[in-house]
């Protein structure tokens, strides 16, 4: 039996590599699978919950659709829409709040490190985030969520909050407590610059990262100055942990070609940096420069983008507001 699967990624622009190998990629392969239903959304209520430029907002919007249909999500086959078009994402998130519970959220880690010091400061909308969160996932009867471990806690919560209705309301299984699906493998690409960093848009050095958007030139530019070390390619994973520089490129080599980290290994074992390098530039070239130049292209026609989040919005809406209706049923409205 196939899954129902939400995910969803925010229009924060310039995505990347990491974004990639960590998310995207795994959402075209989930589409791929027979019998899953496959909802994807740009979430761009939770972007607003830090101060946005409009311009900018509504630009990393298209261009977040744009890089998931360059990198194969099918709108025939998979619902991608943005999240402000849908407001029962708004309304659900209102009610699923008045059944979450204060000392649940404030056990939300991921708060604590985005709010910093000064939580005092932050907006209550990032302090509320993982009950938006909890909407996006149970309007759409979703049985599984790709997440990454940063944000295993908030499906947690989901399932928390999902058993709390069921319950208040006496209506056993109305809400699906969700399952996690956390990549395994490959799932934090780090920085080119730094393989102790998350590869990040927020990085200063644009060498840090390969984003999305980069053309041929400067993907083997890139690579080509990307952090290694002095000591020879290794022969087994044994102290890979211990060269994280080399374990990342490794692992992005791997997760490009398919293939497990000691069959990569096993590949390079004896071989010099220059000859891996080459092969590595060889395998981005060949999975990203179709995406950057499909990107560019579909960027150009944002008529197609925007028709395409509206028709995803229609049929989003129509199984997310039934869902709310249902809802407000059992609540007494």
């Amino acid at each position: 039996m196939g899954k129902k699967i939400f995910s969803g990624v925010q229009p924060t622009g310039n995505l990347h590599l990491g974004n990639y190998i960590g998310a995207i990629k795994n959402f075209v392969d989930l589409q791929n699978q027979k019998g899953n239903e496959c909802v994807y959304c740009v979430v761009d209520l939770h972007a607003i919950t830090t101060k946005q430029d409009p311009k900018i907002l509504k630009n990393n919007i298209r261009e977040t659709t744009a890089a998931f249909l360059a990198s194969g999500i099918d709108p025939k086959k998979s619902i991608i829409f943005n999240q402000s078009l849908v407001a029962a994402h708004s309304e659900g998130s209102w009610i699923l709040g008045c059944i979450a519970r204060m000392g649940w959220l404030n056990r939300m880690t991921q708060f604590k490190e985005k709010a910093g010091k000064d939580k005092e400061k932050a907006s209550v909308g990032l302090y509320i985030y993982p009950v938006l969160m909890t909407a996006d996932i149970l309007l759409y009867d979703s049985t599984h969520v790709p997440v990454g471990e940063d944000q295993k806690q908030h499906l947690e919560l989901a399932r928390d909050i999902a058993q709390k209705f069921n319950l208040d309301f006496d209506s056993p299984d109305f809400l699906r407590a969700p399952e996690p699906l956390i990549q395994k493998n490959f799932s934090r690409i780090m920085s080119l610059k730094d393989g102790t960093n998350k590869m990040s848009k927020s990085d200063p050095s644009d060498l840090s990262r390969i984003n999305l958007t980069d053309n041929k030139d400067q993907i083997v530019n890139k690579i080509k100055k990307a952090k290694t070390d002095n000591d020879p390619l290794p022969d087994d994973n044994k102290n890979l942990s211990k060269r994280p520089e080399v374990e990342n490129l490794l692992g992005i080599y791997s997760s490009l070609s398919d293939q497990s980290l000691k069959n990569s290994i096993n590949e390079f074992s004896g071989k010099n940096f220059s000859q891996f390098k080459e092969k590595l530039t060889e395998i981005v070239v060949e999975k990203i420069s179709p995406i950057s130049i499909e990107i560019n292209k579909l960027l150009k026609d944002i008529d197609y983008i925007d028709t395409v989040l509206k028709e995803g919005g229609k049929r989003a809406d129509l199984i997310a507001s039934k869902k709310v209706l249902e809802m407000k049923k059992l609540i007494g409205f």
